[in-house]
């Protein structure tokens, strides 16, 4: 089969295409690179026995994959340029395979640590040529299915992740973490072999090496430093975070300024230009940090304000993380059928809803509030990220759709970081206030201290939440747009 892209302007269309197995190996190394985000949560207590490390040297398998994912994520958009469909996507299952070995036999923490951050680099690459090449393979009436599916697996592989480590960790080791996906990985390699076609255009821009070192000062500074923040050890006042964030931010408008003024910049901020992906962009960054911070700061509830184990704590919220990987395909169909504000609007109501509900938890509040809310508050993530998301992309022109899936990737990590340290500092700084207050401290003030802070972050959330709704009102349903039209500029 001639491995280049045919006659038809969009793939799907062409019938003597086979579509479904490009998919389906698209959609195996989107698992595995969604579930690699968690899969190590439940072994790194493991993984500190073995090596005899302590929690300090271990977190750099969490913080490190972050960091890494923040860096190389901004120039997936000219690799993509320079590189056939099929080179990136062959040439990032293959790294990752590597890296997934590397662990699976490391013989020292620190050959451990390279593999995963082999595992990091193709991650953060693998992500948005996903995404682009639907984007390039389905003509937009169809990509809200195709993108649900692309929702089932970003839901349901990080909901899984902590669930299957436990499993694997305690009747086979944590070894067997990377040994068991190794089959899968190679199994999607042989798959895109022999089925993926070249579906984009190789230009070959000319990279601009100073927009590398801005991105990677930058993004890397700000998911550095936030994610440090978000640890039991670091506050926002102790220079190895403040700097970071600092160093980021300057960073970040000096590469800002850069790309604007450049005739082939590395992220071609032209994008937000287009109402409905900065639209996307806005109620992805919103859903992002409340979907993160919710993962985190519901877990410490349930722990110690109400006192129950772990394992309880993480199958309260598994319902709601599995249920909304089931109905993402759904959601995408209905997208396509209906357009993004049947779907938006409600979705962010039920989203208000569900953060004025988590306003009020309290030391009596039983556990199937928190099952009924955490299913809800999943539920209306699913109706607003992947159908903003879809919607904004959409509307861009096809030279934009690197640029696009590279902002949307990169800001997903930033997010995460932003959501969970600001949300846990402010928690704890309500805590603080209270305890300060109450004067003589005991257990049930302490426990109390903690309803405070939930309380004011969800709080927060609730607010947020009401911008959602806002902007809701405005979307309609994005058409691709070419530059010269002046559509851009409505």
């Amino acid at each position: 089969m001639n491995k280049t892209q045919t006659k038809y302007e969009f793939l799907a269309d062409d019938p003597n295409v086979r579509v479904k197995p490009i998919v389906l190996a698209l959609i195996i190394g989107a698992f595995f690179g969604f579930l690699n985000e968690t899969l190590l949560n439940i072994a790194i207590v493991h993984i500190m026995d073995y090596f005899q490390i302590s929690v300090t040297t271990v977190q750099w398998m969490v913080t490190g994959f972050m960091l890494v994912m923040g860096i190389v994520t901004p120039i997936s958009a000219p690799l993509m340029q320079w590189f056939t469909t099929r080179q990136m996507f062959l040439g990032t299952m293959t790294l990752f395979t590597i890296g997934t070995v590397i662990c699976a036999f490391a013989p020292a923490f620190s050959v451990l640590l390279v593999g995963r951050i082999l595992q990091a680099v193709a991650s953060g690459l693998l992500v948005p040529v996903i995404f682009n090449t639907f984007l390039l393979i389905f003509p937009p009436h169809r990509r809200g299915g195709v993108m649900g599916i692309v929702g089932l697996v970003l839901m349901f592989a990080p909901a899984i992740g902590p669930t299957l480590s436990g499993i694997i960790v305690e009747y086979l080791g944590w070894r067997f973490l990377f040994i068991a996906v190794l089959p899968f990985l190679i199994f999607s390699i042989v798959f895109a072999y022999k089925y993926l076609l070249n579906v984009s255009e190789v230009t070959k821009p000319k990279i601009d090496v100073l927009s590398i070192i801005l991105s990677t000062i930058g993004f890397g500074g700000a998911v550095f430093g936030f994610s440090l923040a978000g640890s039991e050890n670091a506050g926002f006042t102790d220079a190895v975070v403040f700097i970071p964030i600092i160093a980021g931010f300057l960073s970040l408008i000096l590469f800002a300024v850069r790309q604007i003024r450049l005739d082939e910049p590395l992220m071609d901020l032209n994008v937000f230009r287009y109402r409905m992906f900065t639209y996307g962009v806005i109620l992805f960054l919103i859903i992002g940090i409340g979907m993160f911070s919710s993962e985190i700061i519901l877990p410490l509830f349930m722990q110690s304000a109400l006192l129950v184990s772990a394992a309880t704590a993480g199958l309260v919220l598994l319902p709601g993380s599995l249920l909304s990987g089931l109905v993402s395909p759904l959601m995408g169909k209905l997208f396509d059928k209906y357009g993004p504000r049947k779907l938006l609007i409600p979705g962010s109501i039920v989203l208000s809803v569900t953060m004025f509900l988590f306003c009020r938890l309290a030391l009596h509040t039983p556990l199937w509030v928190i099952v009924v809310g955490y299913v809800l508050l999943m539920l209306s993530i699913s109706a607003i990220m992947m159908p903003a998301e879809t919607n904004g992309l959409n509307e861009l022109p096809k030279r934009l759709y690197p640029h696009g899936t590279a902002v949307m990737s990169t800001l997903q990590p930033v997010a995460g970081a932003i959501g969970v340290s600001v949300f846990v500092s402010l928690m704890n700084i309500r805590q603080n206030r209270f305890l300060e207050s109450a004067g003589n401290v005991n257990d049930e003030l302490i426990k109390q201290s903690l309803v405070e802070g939930v309380e004011f972050v969800f709080s927060i959330s609730f607010a947020l939440s009401l911008i959602v709704a806002v902007l809701s009102l405005f979307a309609y349903r994005a058409v691709p747009q070419e530059e010269s039209d002046g559509a851009a500029d409505r």
